[in-house]
């Protein structure tokens, strides 16, 4: 299985990921062209590709060319690690039950919010990490697993908690993907589509 991982800043997921899993992360993409998830990838010798939207008349255009990148490259699955655009429709027809993203709340408390660590610590609910499907919604794809993250009174402690529950996770459902256990939108073992 081929993974391209997707990623608007950091990309400590993408590391992770493409240290668990180096015969399989062939690409990585972002929206940003300084995001420090390219070095990583450079780094790595994982293949990196950056053009952002305002490049493009518009989304479905930007969208068409994601699409045929991800097909250069023979892209099975799409893994989004904190990769901040909204996926539009032209990207889901080409990749439809192939992109998964991971959200750091309990879904579906917090959907959409760029800030769902701090406003799930202040509220002391949904705390915890989801990694879901995605579909035409904002986090509002099937659920794939979910781990809950113990509270800290601390906001650095419990950010903390909630990225190692991050790392944890995350390669736990793509070893799902690899071994057969979740295809095409959905989870082959509990027959969940």
């Amino acid at each position: 299985m081929r993974i391209a991982v997707f990623a608007s800043g950091n990309g400590s997921n993408f590391q992770v990921l493409s240290e668990q899993f180096p015969n399989n992360v062939k690409l990585v993409f972002s929206d940003h062209r300084d995001a420090f998830v390219l070095q990583r990838a450079e780094a790595l010798e994982v293949a990196q590709k950056s053009f952002e939207l305002k490049e493009f008349a518009n989304k479905a255009a930007y969208e068409t060319k994601l699409v045929e990148l991800l097909q250069d490259y023979e892209i099975d699955l799409v893994v989004l690690a904190g990769y901040m655009k909204i996926i539009g429709p032209t990207f889901l027809a080409g990749f439809k039950g192939q992109i998964i993203n991971i959200h750091p709340s309990l879904l579906p408390d917090f959907a959409g919010s760029a800030h769902a660590i701090e406003e799930s610590h202040a509220a002391n609910r949904g705390l915890g990490v989801t990694v879901h499907f995605v579909d035409e919604g904002v986090d509002t794809g099937k659920i794939i697993a979910q781990v809950s993250v113990e509270f800290a009174e601390n906001l650095a402690i419990y950010e903390k908690r909630v990225h190692e529950a991050e790392y944890e996770l995350y390669p736990r459902v793509i070893k799902a993907f690899l071994a057969g256990e979740i295809a095409d939108g959905c989870s082959v073992r509990e027959k969940n589509c």
